[in-house]
């Protein structure tokens, strides 16, 4: 028997914040993380599907009530208020979970003009822990937990176009998001390790798991026939959300995870199975690529961390 929901442990009297905990991988997770205990921040954009979030993860907490946080990541200026607000609630900050995400969707723009998948993906997850950078530090051994996708090995940087004013291909800006993702994550790790921090910074991702975010896409295409296959297809082939959510609770709470580890499913293909340390592409452990990276998203978020 592999690694499970039951392994977390004790969380009493530590804090985690989950974006996207209204549904799919994000739910699951704070649903896990309140039952072993934690104080657990729901950070959701739909604040009526965040109140359906809030009553199915409060019947299974085991410790402080959870709450909600209100976060648009496709908005720069509601991620730094919900980083204030979860800083006025909190004095340490032991679990972000990097979690939410929008996948292969029609071309749209957040409200500061970025390309969606990189703007929300990447670049609002950059912003919100580098705002919320304070409390983590102020914790023991704080964790930050970034959600990939096994898409990030066809994702490529393009250095000369990150929010696709021109071409725009919707798989490859989603796979581009989840290489962001990792080069960020492993960017951390090296920065959280220089500056001679706690802070553990690791990558996951679900493998082939049920969610929303199969038919989000083609629904918003207009393309009915292809939401229908995706839901056939998640119904036949794909893990439950449970399940996909397990590498990225076990990235966040597991004694033997550490800094710049990649968790996934141990199945084959990585589509499913019990959390396992896995590679990610070659591209994502380039350190001049992660630091090419850094130095776009602080011009393009205005986010500079501050280590000291």
């Amino acid at each position: 028997m592999g690694w499970n929901r039951s392994d977390i442990g004790d969380l009493r009297g530590r804090t985690a914040v989950v974006t996207g905990a209204n549904s799919g991988l994000g739910l699951e997770s704070a649903r896990a993380l309140a039952a072993a205990g934690a104080r657990v921040l729901l950070a959701c954009r739909d604040a009526e599907r965040a109140r359906g979030a809030l009553d199915s993860v409060a019947t299974e907490a085991t410790g402080a009530e959870p709450e909600v946080v209100r976060l648009d990541l496709a908005d720069l200026d509601s991620v730094t208020a919900a980083a204030e607000d979860v800083a006025g609630r909190v004095d340490r900050l032991d679990i972000l979970l990097n979690n939410a995400g929008v996948m292969a969707i029609p071309l749209r723009r957040t409200a500061q003009g970025h390309e969606a998948q990189f703007g929300t993906n990447h670049l609002g997850h950059f912003a919100l822990t580098g705002r919320l950078l304070p409390v983590l530090l102020a914790a023991g051994q704080p964790r930050v937990v970034t959600t990939s996708s096994f898409m990030h090995h066809m994702g490529r940087m393009r250095w000369d176009d990150l929010d696709w004013q021109r071409g725009y291909r919707k798989w490859e800006a989603y796979g581009q998001s989840k290489l962001a993702n990792l080069l960020f994550t492993f960017g951390l790790d090296r920065r959280a390790r220089a500056a001679g921090t706690s802070l553990v910074a690791a990558g996951a991702h679900p493998g082939y798991a049920s969610t929303e975010l199969q038919r989000r896409g083609p629904e918003m295409s207009g393309n009915k026939v292809m939401a229908v296959a995706m839901g056939l297809a998640n119904r036949a082939v794909a893990q439950t959300p449970e399940g996909g959510a397990l590498p990225q609770l076990y990235a966040a709470v597991s004694p033997e995870v550490q800094g710049g580890d990649y968790l996934g499913p141990g199945g084959l293909f990585e589509l499913r199975g019990s959390p396992s340390k896995v590679r990610a592409a070659k591209r994502a452990y380039r350190e001049a690529d992660a630091e090419r990276l850094w130095q776009a998203s602080e011009e393009l978020t205005g986010v500079e961390y501050r280590w000291g």
